[in-house]
Order: C-alpha cells, then sequence, then structure tokens
C-alpha cells in the first residue's frame, strides 16, 4: 500500500473482520449516512449535488467523528469516481504531482478522480498550491477535510475554488441510532456476538462520546471485548466495564429522566439559598455527567431573574456572558465560565419582587377585561386619530421640572394596582426608595389637582 489508496472496493466479510468497528459500521451510501441533516437532508444543496452528480470541490468542516471521511466515500462511490486519499502527514509534493498526472490521464478517458486530503490543514502552502491548476482545470474533484477553521489554514487561492460545508458533532440521539445499528448487524456489526447492554449504558457511551462517533464506536467495542462470557455465550456489559471504557467514571444522570430535573433543581435551590459550595458541587454533577452546557446557561440567566432580579442588576449581564463564553469556546473550557456565573448567582443579594410582580401580572391578564388602551397614551399618526383624541391629555414627563407627572398609565380598572414592591435587598434597597418617593409625590400631586378643583 502506497501513501494514498485508489479506488473503492467493497471489504470482504473476511477483510472486515479484524478492522475495528468504527472502519467496518462506516456508512457506504446516503441513506445509511446519520446526522449532518442541515447538509443532507432531503432537498438540500449538498444532497442534490451528490444525487445529480453536479459535486464540484469542497472542504469539509467539522469535529472528529461527525462523517467527513465518510461523506467524501459516498460522494466518489454515489458519482462513480475514482478515489484518491491523501495524508496530509505523509505526502509530499512528488506524490502529488505523481497523482496529478494519474487523474489527468484518467480525464483523458473520461474518468473523474475525486481527490480526498484529510487534515487539509497540515498541508503546507507549497503542497497546497500544487493542487491548484488541477483543481481549475477540473483534473480532479478536491474534497479537503479539517477540524480547523479553512479560513486561517487553507489557501485564499484554493478556497475560493471550493465551497465550504461546515458540519456539526452529532446528537446523543444521533450517536445512539448508531451503535444500535452496530448491535443489530451481523455482517459488519457485533450482531452475531451476542451483547446484552442496556439503553441506559448505551446512552452514556453516546453521551461522553460528545458527537464523534469514533469514539462511541471504539468505547463500544472496547466494552463488548471486555466483558466475559456466561455459560449461553452471552456478553452482559455492566456500568464498570463501561466506565473502563471510557475510562471516566459514569455519574448517575439521565438527561430526559428524573435525575435530570432532581439534579437541577438542586442547583436552582443552592443559588435561591446563596450556597456557594452546594451550588459548585450540583452544577460540576450536571457538566461531569454530559449535559449541554447551553441549558445550565439557559437555567442560570433564568435563576438571575427570578432569584436576584433588580437586587443585583450585573447578576443577569453575568448569566449571559457565561453563555456566550459557553457558545464561543466550547466545552471543557466554558465550564469555568459557568462555574463563575453560578457562584455569582448564589453570593449576590436575593429578591424575587420582580418574578412576583410579573405573577400578579400575569394573573391579571388572565382575569380582567382587555380594556382598551387608554386615549391620552395613543399615538396620533394621522389627523383623523387626533379627532377623536388619540394623545388628548398626555403629559411629557421630561417637560416638568422634575421628570415625572401625576397621569395615570394603567388601565383605569386597574389604576391603583401596585406590582412591582421591592425588598430591601442590595440595589433593590434604592430602587424601592426612589419608588416611594415617586409615588409619595404623584400622590401630593394627585391632592393638589383636587385641592385646587
Amino acid at each position: 500500500m502506497s501513501l494514498f489508496d485508489i479506488g473503492l472496493p467493497t471489504p470482504s466479510a473476511d477483510s472486515a473482520a479484524g478492522r475495528p468497528l468504527a472502519d467496518r459500521m462506516r456508512p457506504e451510501t446516503l441513506e445509511e449516512f446519520i446526522g449532518q441533516p442541515h447538509l443532507l437532508g432531503p432537498g438540500k444543496p449538498l444532497r442534490l449535488a451528490i444525487e445529480r452528480d453536479g459535486v464540484s470541490s469542497m472542504i469539509l468542516w467539522g469535529p472528529p467523528g461527525s462523517g467527513k471521511t465518510t461523506l467524501a466515500t459516498i460522494v466518489a462511490r454515489q458519482t462513480r469516481s475514482r478515489f484518491v486519499k491523501f495524508s496530509a502527514v505523509l505526502a509530499g509534493i512528488r506524490e502529488i504531482k505523481d497523482v496529478m498526472a494519474a487523474a489527468e490521464k484518467a480525464r483523458a478517458y473520461g474518468q473523474r478522480t475525486i481527490l480526498f486530503i484529510d487534515e487539509i490543514h497540515r498541508f503546507n502552502k507549497a503542497q497546497q498550491d500544487a493542487f491548484l491548476p488541477y483543481v481549475e482545470r477540473g483534473d480532479v474533484i478536491l474534497i479537503g477535510a479539517t477540524t480547523e477553521n479553512p479560513s486561517f489554514e487553507v489557501n485564499s487561492a484554493l478556497l475560493s475554488r471550493a465551497k465550504t460545508y461546515l458540519l456539526s458533532p452529532l446528537s446523543t440521539e444521533e450517536i445512539l441510532s448508531l451503535l444500535e445499528r452496530a448491535l443489530r448487524d451481523e455482517k459488519r456489526g457485533l450482531g452475531g456476538q451476542q451483547i446484552v447492554i442496556s439503553e441506559d449504558l448505551l446512552r452514556q457511551i453516546a453521551v461522553f462520546s460528545n458527537g464523534d462517533a469514533r469514539a462511541a464506536y471504539n468505547a463500544l467495542e472496547s466494552a463488548a471485548a471486555g466483558t466475559a462470557r456466561d455459560a449461553q455465550g452471552r456478553a452482559t456489559v455492566t456500568p464498570q466495564v463501561v466506565e473502563d471504557a471510557l475510562q471516566r467514571k459514569m455519574l448517575l444522570y439521565d438527561k430526559a429522566g428524573e435525575e435530570h430535573y432532581n439534579i437541577i433543581s438542586a442547583l436552582h435551590k443552592s443559588v435561591r439559598n446563596s450556597d456557594p459550595d452546594a451550588t459548585l458541587y450540583w452544577l460540576a454533577r450536571m457538566i461531569e455527567a454530559g449535559e449541554d452546557p447551553l441549558y445550565i446557561a439557559r437555567r442560570l440567566i433564568r435563576m438571575a431573574s427570578e432569584d436576584i432580579g433588580l437586587a443585583d442588576a450585573r447578576a443577569l449581564e453575568i448569566a449571559m456572558a457565561a453563555q456566550q463564553a459557553v457558545h464561543f469556546v466550547g466545552m471543557p473550557e466554558g465550564n469555568l465560565a459557568l462555574a463563575q456565573a453560578a457562584v455569582y448567582l448564589a453570593l449576590a443579594p436575593k429578591s424575587n419582587a420582580l418574578y412576583a410582580a410579573y405573577g400578579e401580572v400575569q394573573q391579571d391578564v388572565a382575569r380582567t377585561v382587555a380594556e382598551p388602551v387608554p386615549l391620552h397614551l395613543r399615538n396620533p399618526v394621522t389627523g383623523l386619530m387626533a379627532h377623536f383624541g388619540y394623545g388628548k391629555g398626555y403629559e411629557y414627563a421630561h417637560d416638568a421640572p422634575e421628570h415625572l407627572t401625576a397621569m395615570s398609565c394603567l388601565p383605569e380598572s386597574l389604576k391603583d394596582r401596585r406590582y412591582y414592591l421591592p425588598s430591601d435587598e442590595g440595589v433593590e434597597k434604592k430602587l424601592k426608595e426612589r419608588l416611594e418617593a415617586i409615588r409619595e409625590w404623584k400622590r401630593r400631586a394627585v391632592r393638589g389637582e383636587s385641592d385646587q378643583t
């Protein structure tokens, strides 16, 4: 075997026996391919291009195990093209020129060549430049795979001649489907080996693979190989075997079940009770068990408004910053941003005044008549509206010395309703003092108008 493989032979059952499970289970058709629905779903441009035999050079950018190599081989098979696979680590300029010359001859006989370059970001500028004339002439269809941003790692000239497709990490459910398929498949997978594994353990493998199908297959294969057989020849995989295969301790946590809700409840109540130690513990339980970090960020944002509110308005800013940090740097680096936000929320002054106020408003909206907006609050954008009294009696607060007026802004039936009752905690204590002063000023203003009349 040389530095590259040519052609797409179909492996025999015998040759598949010694290959890793991830390689044996590699999908061979679009119908078998799982994941990337934004690219390969019905009617999507890339799928249509493959089905209509109209593919052009492309860069597949995505994390490990997202299907880049698999997709390239499917493209070659579907389009009946000659497939040449390069390794950016092993190939040099000489090998590139040899393959390009062979591709040029093949094209003269009417056969296309798909040149697949794994880890194209590892090719230096000279190596990438060597492909350019052949890509421009159409001697080869280039498919490059990279885990790095091609904007920084691929020459602009080469990048401009290829369409870039962004592949996403596979979801837990997609990984789970692949593992279940491997357990059923008797020819390429583990279907004939009597492997018994619970759905919970299979899901744990899917969760810990972090979107990487290859890692999930390797863990399943390792767990199956490390399980002893009983008298009937069955291999019943245990939690300990899966832990050994994953090389990490599995925590009791079901992202869709009761434990999920139990632990997020514990986290929320620890924050509310201003307990930073318990907050960190329950947060780590969720993160280390594979919970979606953006779900945790969403819950922290909710806590910032529900349990802290205006007692410390920065709490919401910090929770939002944590969400942005997790989205930007990903995991595991984002775990400290979540921890920072959670501890800040735990130590912040607490007030549910805003939460209670909105609840009161919701009840009034639901149980009272939806009164029209008072005429003095409506904007008279046309002469007809002004004729009917829109805006009549409106008092512009900035024209008043105190920037206050006694004008009511609630519907008539609710004009004396008080929803927001700030606490004495944190910044809200100052807001309470200001609100009381505003309300007292308005009471005096109303009494003064009454005295004049």
